[in-house]
């Protein structure tokens, strides 16, 4: 497969932004070429100047952690950002379309709906794993790609891999497998599949096991192809500097956060056999991330009940297979008792 058979003709002619940054290789002690406020900022750190481009020192990190080369990876300002630039890419407005797998993560139709390109729903099974047979239904010449969330939200669980598996190895345009809950789950991501599908791409974030949500950083592995283009449409700057130097920081601690992940499994199992022991709980889907799924009596209503109490939870009665479901995400140990005490006396 040639990944750049799939992009946009717009989008191979295309000539990307050059900034005075790319255009200067070298070393120099006084930089006139951007227009930037050469006295630097009025904040303790200086912020006068814009940041790098590519990200080339934070991307250099995340690879000591994850293994993937810095041109397999691409910086974007949260994964929405990366789901957006993947539809300006490769899908023509108007003409091709999308396979997602609903219930899943509303960001994906969203984009899909901005950028003009048609969604096709293939509602997941029962069990919440993929319908293999309907989704090779839904494909035509058309379909650009196919979005699988892995743990998938709202569900919380993860789909078999031999799934993924069969349809990277058939369908000819691009896997997009969202693994923004891989930290919390017991199977393994698809980062080492990278060298053997040039069609897959993998996206991960900052915002969840990191507890980086409010810098806005995700981040897209995929073939050197694929990453090139991303990087020809994106934004010049699209990663601040600041974020930049707070996630470096952030991955100095390591440690920290995989003794957050660990609590937080501990909780998720420790919050599930709570759930289940509660009379308005009808039933508490199995789940990899670090929220659960939990069918009740009266979605609406006990949402309304925890609301009122201070406690806000998502309410996913109306999603497609989530009827009178709630979606729960893990809190601190605190968090989930005085939860749980609350839903005792309901």
């Amino acid at each position: 497969m040639d990944i750049k058979d799939l992009q946009r003709e717009n989008i191979k002619t295309l000539k990307p932004y050059s900034t005075a940054r790319d255009e200067f290789k070298g070393q120099a002690s006084v930089f006139l070429d951007a227009n930037e406020n050469s006295f630097g900022s009025p904040l303790p750190a200086n912020y006068n100047r814009y940041p790098d481009p590519l990200q080339l020192d934070l991307k250099d990190a995340i690879s000591k952690i994850k293994g993937v080369p810095i041109e397999n990876t691409f910086l974007g300002n949260g994964s929405d950002e990366a789901i957006d630039l993947l539809y300006r890419a490769f899908c023509n407005p108007g003409k091709d379309n999308v396979i997602i797998l609903p219930p899943t993560y509303g960001m994906y139709e969203v984009s899909a709906n901005i950028n003009d390109v048609e969604i096709r729903k293939v509602d997941l099974l029962p069990n919440f794993q993929l319908d293999l047979e309907k989704i090779a239904e839904a494909i035509d010449a058309n379909t650009k790609m196919i979005f699988i969330c892995s743990p998938n939200n709202p569900t919380g669980n993860s789909i078999n891999r031999t799934d993924i598996e069969t349809i990277l190895a058939n369908f000819k345009g691009l896997v997009v497998i969202d693994e923004a809950y891989i930290n919390f789950a017991k199977q393994k991501t698809f980062i080492q599949e990278l060298t053997e599908y040039s069609n897959l791409v993998i996206l991960q974030t900052f915002s969840k096991a990191w507890g980086l949500a409010a810098l806005r950083l995700g981040m897209a592995f995929s073939s050197r192809p694929v990453i090139d283009i991303l990087n020809k449409v994106k934004p010049p700057y699209n990663i601040n500097q600041a974020t930049q130097d707070l996630a470096l920081a952030a991955l100095e601690n390591i440690q920290q956060v995989n003794d957050w992940i660990k609590i937080t499994v501990s909780e998720r199992d420790r919050l599930s056999n709570l759930l289940t022991k509660l009379p308005l709980v009808k039933k508490v889907y199995p789940s990899d991330a670090n929220f659960i799924l939990a069918q009740v009596d009266d979605a609406l209503g006990t949402y309304n009940l925890l609301v009122d109490k201070g406690i806000i939870v998502r309410d996913r009665s109306k999603v497609s297979l989530c009827e009178g479901c709630l979606r729960i995400t893990v809190g601190t140990v605190e968090e989930n008792n005085q939860l749980i005490s609350i839903l005792e006396k309901i």
